[in-house]
């Protein structure tokens, strides 16, 4: 059981492992860019995070770490002035690049290139407001208002016809009574054309006998 035994094997024994480790840190501080294999890069990338975290606490301890960990003093004091210079101010962790770059020829290894992260952290923009939450309220409120005209354009018409409606039935009243009145007059002027004839017949009648 591997208990207390984190990390890769490297395909040696602890002992090995271990100077691989420290060999390619310090070859990464150097060159600030070195190419190995993937799964190499992945294992020592938490032992440059760690160092370049007490390199920017800046302290006797951690600058006494730091040279237990390298072996090189001249290399932990350059590391510690680009700390102090503010090489890795704004970035907390991630300090480490890995690019791969495909398979190494005759063994077929997966290969990459380890780097170190100098430039600046360019935060994003905190949006102020989501557009889509913005125009789903502006579509709600068109809708609405298209329905709105919609209902006002049609009571409009029902009133317009409602009106029209209303103007002809008026209109057809006001002739009906007309013409009854007209009717009304006919028949009143022939009955008493009427009387009046049937009053001469008479009349002559009378002086006739």
């Amino acid at each position: 059981m591997r208990h207390y035994k984190k990390g890769r094997k490297l395909g040696t024994d602890a002992s090995h492992t271990k100077a691989i480790k420290k060999n390619l840190a310090v070859a990464l501080f150097t060159n600030d860019r070195i190419k190995t294999t993937v799964p190499r890069a992945k294992e020592v990338r938490g032992d440059i995070d760690r160092i370049i975290t007490w390199a920017k606490k800046g302290d006797l301890h951690s600058r006494r770490l730091a040279i237990a960990a390298l072996g090189d003093k001249d290399l932990v004091r350059e590391v510690f002035e680009k700390a102090e210079q503010g090489m890795w101010a704004d970035r907390n962790g991630g300090y480490t690049r890995i690019l791969k770059l495909g398979p190494r020829k005759g063994d077929n290894a997966p290969m990459a290139i380890l780097e170190l992260i100098e430039e600046s952290v360019v935060k994003k923009e905190k949006k102020v407001s989501k557009p889509e939450a913005s125009e789903k309220p502006a579509k709600k409120e068109a809708k609405k208002a298209e329905e709105e005209t919609e209902e006002v354009v049609e009571e409009a018409e029902e009133s317009v016809e409602d009106a029209a409606e209303e103007a002809v039935e008026e209109v057809a009243e006001e002739a009906a009574e007309e013409e009854a009145e007209e009717v009304a007059e006919d028949v009143a002027e022939e009955a008493a054309d009427e009387a009046e004839e049937a009053a001469e017949e008479t009349a002559e009648e009378e002086q006739a006998e």
